[in-house]
Protein backbone atom coordinates (compact mmCIF):
# COMPACT_ATOMS: atom_id res chain seq x y z
CA UNK A 1 0.00 0.00 0.00
CA UNK A 2 1.28 3.45 -0.94
CA UNK A 3 1.11 5.92 2.43
CA UNK A 4 -1.73 4.72 4.14
CA UNK A 5 -4.01 4.19 1.55
CA UNK A 6 -4.26 2.83 -1.94
CA UNK A 7 -3.53 5.09 -4.22
CA UNK A 8 -4.34 5.80 -7.99
CA UNK A 9 -0.69 6.49 -8.73
CA UNK A 10 0.66 3.09 -7.05
CA UNK A 11 -2.39 1.55 -9.06
CA UNK A 12 -1.21 2.60 -12.23
CA UNK A 13 2.16 1.66 -11.16
CA UNK A 14 1.17 -1.84 -10.53
CA UNK A 15 -1.26 -2.44 -13.24
CA UNK A 16 0.43 -0.53 -16.09
CA UNK A 17 4.17 -0.14 -14.92
CA UNK A 18 3.59 3.86 -14.32
CA UNK A 19 1.34 6.46 -14.29
CA UNK A 20 -1.17 7.17 -16.97
CA UNK A 21 -2.01 11.18 -18.22
CA UNK A 22 -5.42 12.10 -17.94
CA UNK A 23 -6.48 13.56 -21.18
CA UNK A 24 -9.89 15.85 -19.72
CA UNK A 25 -12.59 16.14 -22.21
CA UNK A 26 -15.67 18.05 -23.18
CA UNK A 27 -18.21 15.42 -25.02
CA UNK A 28 -20.69 18.04 -26.17
CA UNK A 29 -23.47 16.61 -23.28
CA UNK A 30 -25.45 18.78 -20.82
CA UNK A 31 -27.26 17.24 -17.63
CA UNK A 32 -30.94 16.50 -16.99
CA UNK A 33 -30.51 18.69 -14.02
CA UNK A 34 -30.19 21.59 -16.19
CA UNK A 35 -32.51 20.97 -19.21
CA UNK A 36 -35.48 20.71 -17.23
CA UNK A 37 -35.41 17.09 -17.46
CA UNK A 38 -35.18 16.68 -13.48
CA UNK A 39 -34.47 20.00 -12.66
CA UNK A 40 -32.84 23.28 -13.35
CA UNK A 41 -29.18 25.14 -13.00
CA UNK A 42 -27.48 22.10 -12.06
CA UNK A 43 -26.16 21.50 -7.90
CA UNK A 44 -25.86 24.53 -5.96
CA UNK A 45 -22.50 24.47 -6.52
CA UNK A 46 -21.83 23.57 -10.08
CA UNK A 47 -20.94 26.72 -12.55
CA UNK A 48 -21.55 26.91 -16.28
CA UNK A 49 -18.88 24.34 -17.28
CA UNK A 50 -20.41 21.65 -14.95
CA UNK A 51 -16.78 20.33 -13.73
CA UNK A 52 -14.68 21.61 -16.43
CA UNK A 53 -14.00 24.68 -16.75
CA UNK A 54 -10.50 24.30 -17.94
CA UNK A 55 -11.41 22.38 -21.11
CA UNK A 56 -11.70 24.63 -24.41
CA UNK A 57 -14.67 23.04 -26.50
CA UNK A 58 -13.03 21.33 -29.68
CA UNK A 59 -13.90 18.09 -31.69
CA UNK A 60 -13.00 15.38 -29.55
CA UNK A 61 -10.29 13.84 -31.51
CA UNK A 62 -9.16 17.76 -31.74
CA UNK A 63 -8.70 17.83 -27.89
CA UNK A 64 -7.09 14.23 -27.34
CA UNK A 65 -4.45 15.35 -30.42
CA UNK A 66 -4.10 18.29 -28.37
CA UNK A 67 -3.03 17.08 -25.62
CA UNK A 68 -0.92 14.11 -27.15
CA UNK A 69 0.87 16.86 -29.02
CA UNK A 70 1.85 18.89 -25.77
CA UNK A 71 4.83 19.31 -23.71
CA UNK A 72 2.54 17.73 -21.03
CA UNK A 73 2.02 14.41 -22.69
CA UNK A 74 5.64 13.45 -23.27
CA UNK A 75 6.10 12.21 -19.69
CA UNK A 76 3.65 9.36 -20.18
CA UNK A 77 3.84 5.97 -21.90
CA UNK A 78 0.08 5.87 -21.70
CA UNK A 79 -3.52 7.65 -20.99
CA UNK A 80 -7.01 8.08 -20.11
CA UNK A 81 -9.46 9.62 -22.15
CA UNK A 82 -11.82 11.13 -19.27
CA UNK A 83 -15.41 12.50 -20.02
CA UNK A 84 -15.43 15.31 -17.34
CA UNK A 85 -17.83 17.98 -17.49
CA UNK A 86 -21.40 17.75 -17.34
CA UNK A 87 -23.73 14.16 -17.97
CA UNK A 88 -21.81 12.19 -20.13
CA UNK A 89 -23.96 9.48 -20.72
CA UNK A 90 -26.78 11.79 -21.52
CA UNK A 91 -27.83 10.94 -24.95
CA UNK A 92 -28.95 8.40 -26.86
CA UNK A 93 -26.83 5.15 -27.00
CA UNK A 94 -25.66 5.36 -30.79
CA UNK A 95 -24.08 8.77 -29.88
CA UNK A 96 -22.47 7.64 -26.88
CA UNK A 97 -20.84 5.20 -29.12
CA UNK A 98 -19.65 7.86 -31.56
CA UNK A 99 -18.41 10.25 -29.34
CA UNK A 100 -16.51 7.32 -26.99
CA UNK A 101 -15.13 6.08 -29.97
CA UNK A 102 -13.69 9.42 -31.67
CA UNK A 103 -11.53 9.51 -28.10
CA UNK A 104 -9.77 5.98 -28.24
CA UNK A 105 -7.85 7.66 -31.39
CA UNK A 106 -4.34 6.69 -30.20
CA UNK A 107 -3.20 3.11 -29.35
CA UNK A 108 -1.85 4.73 -25.94
CA UNK A 109 -5.02 5.18 -24.54
CA UNK A 110 -5.26 2.63 -22.08
CA UNK A 111 -8.41 3.96 -20.16
CA UNK A 112 -11.61 5.28 -20.95
CA UNK A 113 -13.28 7.16 -18.09
CA UNK A 114 -16.79 8.51 -17.88
CA UNK A 115 -18.24 10.94 -15.88
CA UNK A 116 -22.26 10.97 -15.17
CA UNK A 117 -25.19 10.83 -12.49
CA UNK A 118 -26.72 7.64 -11.24
CA UNK A 119 -30.19 8.23 -12.86
CA UNK A 120 -28.51 8.19 -16.50
CA UNK A 121 -27.07 4.86 -16.67
CA UNK A 122 -29.37 2.19 -17.57
CA UNK A 123 -29.34 -0.82 -19.66
CA UNK A 124 -28.28 0.07 -22.95
CA UNK A 125 -26.39 3.06 -21.70
CA UNK A 126 -24.39 0.29 -19.49
CA UNK A 127 -24.10 -2.32 -23.21
CA UNK A 128 -22.65 0.85 -24.77
CA UNK A 129 -19.61 1.06 -22.10
CA UNK A 130 -19.28 -2.59 -21.77
CA UNK A 131 -18.63 -3.00 -25.68
CA UNK A 132 -15.18 -0.63 -25.03
CA UNK A 133 -14.23 -2.85 -22.31
CA UNK A 134 -12.65 -5.06 -24.53
CA UNK A 135 -9.01 -4.16 -24.65
CA UNK A 136 -8.83 -1.27 -22.50
CA UNK A 137 -10.26 -0.27 -19.12
CA UNK A 138 -13.99 1.45 -18.80
CA UNK A 139 -14.27 3.80 -15.37
CA UNK A 140 -17.71 5.02 -15.48
CA UNK A 141 -17.77 8.00 -12.72
CA UNK A 142 -20.91 8.67 -10.86
CA UNK A 143 -21.16 11.70 -8.67
CA UNK A 144 -22.78 10.45 -5.29
CA UNK A 145 -21.65 13.27 -3.07
CA UNK A 146 -23.96 12.47 -0.30
CA UNK A 147 -25.81 9.22 0.53
CA UNK A 148 -27.95 12.08 2.99
CA UNK A 149 -31.22 12.07 0.76
CA UNK A 150 -31.96 15.50 2.95
CA UNK A 151 -29.04 17.29 1.56
CA UNK A 152 -29.05 16.09 -1.93
CA UNK A 153 -32.41 17.92 -1.98
CA UNK A 154 -30.95 21.13 -0.24
CA UNK A 155 -27.75 20.93 -3.27
CA UNK A 156 -30.79 20.17 -6.07
CA UNK A 157 -28.55 16.89 -6.62
CA UNK A 158 -31.92 15.64 -8.25
CA UNK A 159 -32.09 12.00 -7.89
CA UNK A 160 -32.59 9.62 -5.32
CA UNK A 161 -29.92 7.80 -3.58
CA UNK A 162 -31.51 4.67 -4.21
CA UNK A 163 -31.01 5.65 -7.93
CA UNK A 164 -26.91 5.24 -7.07
CA UNK A 165 -26.76 1.73 -6.02
CA UNK A 166 -28.70 0.14 -8.71
CA UNK A 167 -26.56 2.25 -11.26
CA UNK A 168 -23.50 0.44 -9.50
CA UNK A 169 -24.49 -3.20 -9.34
CA UNK A 170 -25.84 -2.59 -13.12
CA UNK A 171 -22.17 -1.33 -14.38
CA UNK A 172 -20.88 -3.59 -11.92
CA UNK A 173 -22.89 -6.68 -14.00
CA UNK A 174 -21.35 -5.67 -17.21
CA UNK A 175 -17.90 -5.72 -15.74
CA UNK A 176 -17.21 -1.76 -16.04
CA UNK A 177 -15.30 0.04 -12.92
CA UNK A 178 -17.36 2.41 -10.59
CA UNK A 179 -15.66 5.29 -9.69
CA UNK A 180 -17.75 7.25 -7.01
CA UNK A 181 -17.55 11.33 -5.82
CA UNK A 182 -18.25 11.78 -2.11
CA UNK A 183 -18.16 15.19 -1.09
CA UNK A 184 -16.80 17.01 2.61
CA UNK A 185 -18.51 20.27 3.88
CA UNK A 186 -21.69 19.75 1.78
CA UNK A 187 -24.06 22.20 3.22
CA UNK A 188 -27.27 20.37 4.61
CA UNK A 189 -29.35 23.59 4.88
CA UNK A 190 -29.38 27.41 4.18
CA UNK A 191 -26.65 27.66 7.39
CA UNK A 192 -26.23 24.10 8.25
CA UNK A 193 -23.47 21.61 6.96
CA UNK A 194 -23.05 17.58 7.36
CA UNK A 195 -21.43 16.52 9.81
CA UNK A 196 -19.38 13.55 10.49
CA UNK A 197 -22.32 11.13 10.57
CA UNK A 198 -23.55 12.11 7.22
CA UNK A 199 -20.06 11.53 6.18
CA UNK A 200 -19.60 8.34 7.23
CA UNK A 201 -23.04 7.26 6.16
CA UNK A 202 -21.73 7.81 3.02
CA UNK A 203 -18.67 5.81 2.84
CA UNK A 204 -20.22 3.26 4.58
CA UNK A 205 -23.20 2.63 1.30
CA UNK A 206 -20.17 2.61 -0.51
CA UNK A 207 -18.38 -0.12 1.26
CA UNK A 208 -21.60 -2.36 0.67
CA UNK A 209 -21.36 -2.00 -2.94
CA UNK A 210 -18.94 -3.11 -5.43
CA UNK A 211 -17.09 -0.01 -6.01
CA UNK A 212 -13.66 -0.18 -7.41
CA UNK A 213 -12.85 3.89 -6.97
CA UNK A 214 -13.59 6.98 -4.78
CA UNK A 215 -13.03 10.28 -5.56
CA UNK A 216 -12.82 12.20 -1.74
CA UNK A 217 -13.71 15.92 -2.49
CA UNK A 218 -13.25 19.32 -0.20
CA UNK A 219 -16.03 21.49 -1.19
CA UNK A 220 -15.32 24.67 -2.65
CA UNK A 221 -17.22 27.79 -3.93
CA UNK A 222 -16.97 29.22 -6.91
CA UNK A 223 -18.48 32.46 -7.92
CA UNK A 224 -21.38 33.39 -9.38
CA UNK A 225 -22.80 29.78 -7.80
CA UNK A 226 -25.91 29.39 -6.45
CA UNK A 227 -23.74 28.37 -3.29
CA UNK A 228 -21.90 31.60 -3.44
CA UNK A 229 -24.89 33.52 -3.26
CA UNK A 230 -25.74 31.58 0.03
CA UNK A 231 -22.49 32.42 1.36
CA UNK A 232 -22.41 35.58 1.01
CA UNK A 233 -25.96 35.91 2.48
CA UNK A 234 -24.17 35.13 5.36
CA UNK A 235 -25.29 31.49 5.60
CA UNK A 236 -23.22 28.36 4.36
CA UNK A 237 -19.39 28.50 5.92
CA UNK A 238 -16.97 26.66 3.84
CA UNK A 239 -14.56 24.10 6.59
CA UNK A 240 -11.40 25.39 7.56
CA UNK A 241 -8.10 22.92 6.24
CA UNK A 242 -7.81 21.26 9.47
CA UNK A 243 -11.34 20.14 9.73
CA UNK A 244 -11.61 18.88 6.37
CA UNK A 245 -8.26 17.24 7.09
CA UNK A 246 -9.63 15.73 10.06
CA UNK A 247 -13.17 14.40 8.35
CA UNK A 248 -11.36 13.12 5.44
CA UNK A 249 -8.86 11.23 6.98
CA UNK A 250 -11.75 9.82 9.78
CA UNK A 251 -13.72 8.81 6.39
CA UNK A 252 -10.67 7.31 4.65
CA UNK A 253 -9.96 4.81 8.35
CA UNK A 254 -13.59 3.51 7.46
CA UNK A 255 -13.15 2.73 3.57
CA UNK A 256 -13.18 -0.53 2.73
CA UNK A 257 -9.59 -1.63 2.10
CA UNK A 258 -9.65 -2.77 -1.44
CA UNK A 259 -10.86 0.38 -3.04
CA UNK A 260 -8.85 3.18 -4.60
CA UNK A 261 -9.09 6.45 -3.63
CA UNK A 262 -8.27 8.40 -6.94
CA UNK A 263 -8.06 11.78 -5.31
CA UNK A 264 -8.45 13.44 -1.74
CA UNK A 265 -9.09 16.77 -1.87
CA UNK A 266 -10.71 18.80 -5.29
CA UNK A 267 -9.40 21.73 -7.22
CA UNK A 268 -10.85 24.92 -8.31
CA UNK A 269 -8.53 27.51 -11.40
CA UNK A 270 -7.76 30.64 -9.33
CA UNK A 271 -9.65 33.10 -10.79
CA UNK A 272 -13.62 31.12 -9.85
CA UNK A 273 -12.59 30.17 -6.01
CA UNK A 274 -14.57 32.39 -3.82
CA UNK A 275 -13.67 30.30 -0.82
CA UNK A 276 -11.88 28.84 0.67
CA UNK A 277 -8.40 30.30 0.11
CA UNK A 278 -6.75 27.03 1.39
CA UNK A 279 -8.37 24.84 -1.31
CA UNK A 280 -5.37 26.06 -3.84
CA UNK A 281 -2.48 24.35 -1.54
CA UNK A 282 -3.64 20.90 -3.04
CA UNK A 283 0.08 19.49 -1.73
CA UNK A 284 -0.68 20.73 1.81
CA UNK A 285 -4.08 19.16 2.59
CA UNK A 286 -2.81 15.81 1.08
CA UNK A 287 0.48 16.40 3.12
CA UNK A 288 -2.12 17.16 6.07
CA UNK A 289 -4.26 13.87 5.66
CA UNK A 290 -1.09 11.98 5.51
CA UNK A 291 -0.04 13.44 8.84
CA UNK A 292 -3.18 13.21 10.45
CA UNK A 293 -3.17 8.94 9.69
CA UNK A 294 0.26 8.79 10.87
CA UNK A 295 -0.07 10.26 14.23
CA UNK A 296 -3.61 8.94 15.31
CA UNK A 297 -2.36 5.37 13.83
CA UNK A 298 -4.60 5.01 11.34
CA UNK A 299 -5.18 3.26 7.72
CA UNK A 300 -7.84 2.79 5.13
CA UNK A 301 -9.91 0.37 6.74
CA UNK A 302 -8.79 0.41 10.04
CA UNK A 303 -12.06 1.51 11.57
CA UNK A 304 -14.44 -0.76 9.48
Amino acid sequence: MDKRYNTLSAYLREKYGGRLGKICLDGGFTCPNRDGTCGVGGCIFCGERGAGEHIKPAPIREQVRAYLSSPAASKYSGYIAYFQNFTNTYAPPEILRKRYAEALCDPQIRVLAVGTRPDCVDEPRADVLMEFTSGLDVWCELGLQTASDKTARFINRGYETSRFSDAVNLLHSRGINVVVHIMIGLPSGESEREGADEIFETVRLINSLPVFGVKLHSLYVMRGTRLCGIMERGGYQPLEMDEYVRLAAEAISRLRPDIILHRVTGDCPRSLLAAPDWNTSKSAVIAGIDAYLESHGLRQGSKI
